[in-house]
């Protein structure tokens, strides 16, 4: 292992034991019984099968939102309209299941125009980028709320049930994932996920196409000069992360979660993905791992707020020092220099220098 992956990790790992040791500390400052909630957070959700669920339930739609964002991030391109693919996604998965009844194809049809329709979405802050030279961060902001108003739009005026309030019509039977752990809600969506996460990391370091977006994404002079098309790198790394963000919408809608359509805001999880990518380092193939570290500190925050004095904003307040430590350039780089020094001395060795 390279000394820069060394370093990565360690300074993943000691970011987050900080940002966990500081809120215990927080935690003693503001409960009454901090022991029982830091027990709480830390081992409730090893306390029934159900609880144990709910981690595997909450990681399935941050795989996919996170490795969408990891191939985009990868080519340098800030685009923040996951969070918009996914909940078009949903939206269309919602109007294919309401609409189609046939067993074992409703759901593959669903799922594939939710991604299609997510890959268009996140493509439009691209092709504004491309013909006007608009900021993809700014505009894939932006188009955000578009996302929401005309899924509201839908809602209430197509696919609302007007025996419900602000929800469609029910989903049919034959569109839902089967669950796939009884007394859970687990459900197919998880394998597809891990499915999804080592693809993105095949696309990304084992093709070609892959190894020029990652090297857009490090030096895009260097890539230009190289011959690499930087207009196909934008294009692709938009579509490829949208249309994964856009399946974890459409995922997520047909789990067992779910029988109607009833989201009236968006749910976050586009901004939840940037968290995962920053935890993963851009590399598809730890999204679950980072997932899986998020969706348990969420579960065991929800069980200690409902169980102790104390709130989940404490999740917020972890979250929050953990991507300042991880992204600090300074943290730790006293350390980095060591362990670069300490390689290039070793390399001068094996090679008979003195």
């Amino acid at each position: 292992m390279s000394s820069a992956k060394k370093f990565d990790m360690l300074r993943t790992v000691l970011s987050v034991a900080i940002a966990l040791l500081i809120s215990f500390v927080i935690i003693f400052f503001v409960s009454a019984q901090p022991l029982e909630a830091i027990k709480y957070l830390l081992i409730g959700p090893f306390s029934n099968k159900r609880s144990m669920g709910n981690v595997v339930e909450s990681m399935i739609p941050l795989i996919f939102t996170g490795t969408g964002v990891c191939i985009m991030f990868s080519a340098n391109q800030i685009n923040l309209a996951g969070e918009g693919a996914f909940h078009m996604g949903g939206l269309i998965a919602t109007c294919v299941a309401i609409n189609m009844s046939i067993p074992g194809i409703s759901p593959i049809v669903a799922l594939f125009a939710a991604g299609v329709v997510g890959a268009l979405f996140t493509a439009i802050p691209a092709v504004m980028k491309i013909t006007t030279t608009a900021n993809e961060m700014v505009s894939s902001l932006m188009i955000n709320y578009l996302a929401l108003y005309f899924g509201n739009y839908i809602l209430n005026n197509v696919i609302g049930d007007p025996a419900a309030s602000t929800a469609s019509y029910p989903l049919t039977a034959e569109s839902q994932l089967p669950v796939l752990v009884d007394g859970t809600r687990i459900h197919l969506g998880f394998i597809i996920a891990i499915a999804v996460a080592i693809l993105g990391y095949v696309f990304l370091y084992k093709t070609k196409l892959g190894y020029e977006l990652r090297i857009t994404g490090e030096n895009e002079s260097f890539a230009r000069y190289s011959g690499i098309s930087i207009v196909k790198v934008i294009v692709i790394s938009q579509l490829l992360g949208g249309f994964v963000a856009g399946l974890g919408g459409g995922v997520e809608m047909l789990s067992p979660i779910y029988s109607r359509f009833t989201w009236a805001s968006l749910l976050g999880y586009g901004w939840d993905a940037i968290i995962i990518c920053t935890l993963s380092k851009k590399n598809p193939l730890y999204t679950p791992f980072a997932a899986l570290f998020l969706a348990y500190l969420r579960t065991g925050a929800s069980i200690m707020a409902r169980r102790t004095d104390v709130t989940l904003e404490i999740v917020q307040i972890t979250q929050g020092i953990i991507i300042l430590l991880v992204v600090a350039e300074q943290f730790l780089s006293g350390y980095r220099h060591k362990l670069i020094a300490r390689e290039a001395k070793a390399e001068l060795k094996e090679e008979g220098v003195k």
